[in-house]
């Protein structure tokens, strides 16, 4: 990846936690379909050939390596930035791919899911964002359906910034992102980009096969606060999805 791209990568992670500078949003003219024209550096949203999400299907055997995840952080605040509710982290919580090292910054929701698999939506979809030292972006995406009560989310709900700009200390909480995952860990790959503007692409994306449960009131919670935020699908054009 080049330093451009890093440099690059890293912005849009801060654009995520603080909302950015140009407004956009998931409706309207300022939509997902209109994200490349609002500014410049958003070009890759329409120009881009590896976008995300994307409908996992068409899958390619292939030999993949374990999610070497040792997360030891705990949670520190949890924000509404207007576009979504985030979950950020202390230094110390790390995924190994590739032989490389990303460390967990963040995790944050959206209603309904983002990707699908094999054409279907779930209810929601936690994106779990980690970044390496030269800014390379990972991301751990969990798909979430209604279920049984859920005791990391009723936890979370309890603390839930409910307004744009609301930043919620959760240090008293104690979250593990650990606890959020499934026990099941095999997982889809693919090469994407992040879902909001700038779109940057180079992302690696490591998609969790199984879902996890959250209760109807809990889904209900988040959705009620965050809306409807998510990027309708991107064509998958030459890319492989791994299995």
């Amino acid at each position: 990846m080049t330093k451009l791209l890093s440099i690059s990568v890293l912005l849009a992670t801060t654009l995520l936690a603080s909302g950015g500078a140009k407004q956009w949003s998931y409706g309207g003219t300022e939509g997902p379909e209109f994200w490349g024209e609002l500014a410049l550096k958003y070009s890759m949203c329409k120009d881009g050939k590896h976008q995300s999400p994307i409908n996992i299907t068409d899958l390619t055997e292939a030999e993949m390596e374990p999610l070497v995840l040792d997360y030891k952080a705990l949670a520190t605040e949890f924000t509404n930035n207007g576009h979504t509710v985030q979950v950020n982290f202390d230094k110390g919580s790390n995924l190994t791919i590739d032989g490389k090292n990303f460390e967990l910054k963040q995790f944050h929701f959206h209603t309904p899911s983002e990707n699908q698999i094999d054409g279907k939506n779930y209810h929601m979809e936690v994106h779990l964002v980690h970044a390496s030292e030269a800014g390379e972006l990972a991301v751990v995406a969990v798909m979430i359906t209604e279920g049984k009560s859920n005791q990391f989310f009723k936890t979370l709900v309890s603390k839930i910034p409910k307004k744009a700009k609301d930043n919620n200390d959760i240090k008293d909480l104690k979250i593990n992102a650990g606890d959020m995952l499934p026990k099941d860990k095999e997982y889809y790959r693919f090469s994407g980009s992040l879902t909001t503007p700038p779109c940057s692409e180079g992302v690696r994306w490591l998609v969790h096969k199984t879902p996890i449960e959250a209760s109807k009131e809990e889904l209900a919670i988040f959705s009620s606060i965050m809306g409807k935020n998510n990027r309708p699908i991107q064509s998958i054009n030459s890319r492989e999805v791994l299995k």
